[in-house]
């Protein structure tokens, strides 16, 4: 088994995608508020349902290459056992997703068929 590319700071703009279940509700919540706070980031809604190419619950946080050398480490370091998809916004939705896809944790299958 291949190990998930780890994020690498190389692109104008960003989403971190943080996944979670029922289970991880409210550890997934406080996370994403807490990086909004911390880092003054726009965060997205926690959503309790498949949105878009993801096919686990989700959290969007947007940033960008300034706060990339900041904020994934310490994503990384406070993120537990939570699997977060980090993509480029290249404008092309396809490469972003699987060219300039980047992983914290263990990768979750992305539906493509959309993009």
């Amino acid at each position: 088994m291949t190990q998930p590319k780890r994020p690498v700071n190389r692109h104008k703009g960003y989403h971190a995608h943080v996944y979670f279940d029922q289970d991880t509700l409210e550890f997934a919540s406080a996370l994403c508020r807490e990086a909004g706070d911390k880092f003054g980031l726009t965060v997205g809604r926690v959503h309790q349902k498949l949105v878009g190419p993801h096919t686990k619950w989700s959290c969007q946080i947007i940033f960008s290459h300034k706060s990339f050398d900041k904020f994934i480490p310490w994503l990384d370091e406070h993120r537990g056992n939570l699997s977060v998809l980090v993509h480029a916004l290249t404008g092309d939705d396809l490469a972003d997703h699987t060219e300039y896809a980047y992983w914290l944790g263990d990768s979750v299958e992305i539906n493509l068929q959309g993009l």
